[in-house]
């Protein structure tokens, strides 16, 4: 698995999203997802949310998925 066909499947699932994957190993990736659609979610449903933008893929050909998930204010306050 590409980091960059992750990439492309979560910015289609959560458009408008920013999104930076890493994963040298082909199967164990980190993903950075920036998305107003996590607005007064808790984390574990913005985890849900990106998850169900790869459905059959997570568990499979993605072993397994770090997830750092922000709104863009929370995005804007930890570089400040």
């Amino acid at each position: 698995m590409d980091p960059s066909r992750i990439k492309s499947l979560i910015e289609q699932g959560l458009p408008g999203a920013r999104v930076e994957v890493d994963g040298p190993d082909g199967v164990h990736f980190e993903a950075r997802v920036v998305s107003a659609a996590f607005a007064g979610q808790l984390p574990l449903a913005r985890h849900r949310l990106v998850y169900a933008t790869l459905g059959a893929l997570m568990g499979n050909e993605i072993h397994a998925l770090t997830l750092k998930t922000q709104t863009p204010d929370e995005a804007a306050r930890s570089r400040g």
